[in-house]
């Protein structure tokens, strides 16, 4: 495919799933402003990478992929460099967007350690199958299956962990 088609298909499907790629930003950052610019940036690293896309039809999970690492890089960056506790932020940004209807199952997924959250977030909040998020994150089916599984355990123990806390009044 020639340079300029590849281009044009990229754009195109930038344009047309805008607002999927956005989330997926925002579900890392959680803020407006970073999970834009991350986009930005994921938009000019596809760009200056679209050589490398070798099949067209995969370019969702090479695109993906590309969001997830710029948003972890981003979040590294952020963690070097914060040193306001992260509940701090979390509880008093001013937000007008994405209300969520389940406060606690944010909260949950917010504890998980990022490799069982990023799955979890591509498989329920993103429907991505499991062998695109296994392309997404460059890691095994089997690995992905575990994970998967490993982290909806940890997150209904956490859940119910904060229904006692709630419950008992803490």
């Amino acid at each position: 495919m020639k340079k300029k088609d590849l281009e044009r298909h990229f754009e195109d499907y930038v344009i047309n799933n805008k607002e999927p790629i956005y989330r997926l930003a925002y579900r890392y950052v959680r803020n407006v402003e970073d999970a834009l610019d991350i986009v930005q940036e994921s938009i000019y690293k596809g760009i200056s990478s679209l050589e490398s896309l070798k099949d067209i039809n995969v370019i969702k999970t090479w695109f993906y992929r590309i969001v997830v690492n710029t948003s972890l890089d981003f979040i590294r960056k952020r963690n070097r460099e914060t040193v306001i506790d992260g509940e701090y932020l979390f509880e008093n940004e001013l937000i007008d967007t994405d209300n969520y209807a389940n406060i606690d199952l944010e909260r949950a997924l917010e504890k998980l350690p990022y490799s069982y959250r990023t799955i979890i977030i591509l498989r329920y909040f993103e429907d991505l199958k499991i062998n695109e998020i296994a392309e997404v994150l460059d890691i095994n089916i089997s690995t992905i299956k575990t994970r998967l599984y490993k982290g909806l355990e940890l997150l209904k123990v956490e859940m119910n962990t904060e229904d006692r806390r709630l419950g008992n009044g803490i």
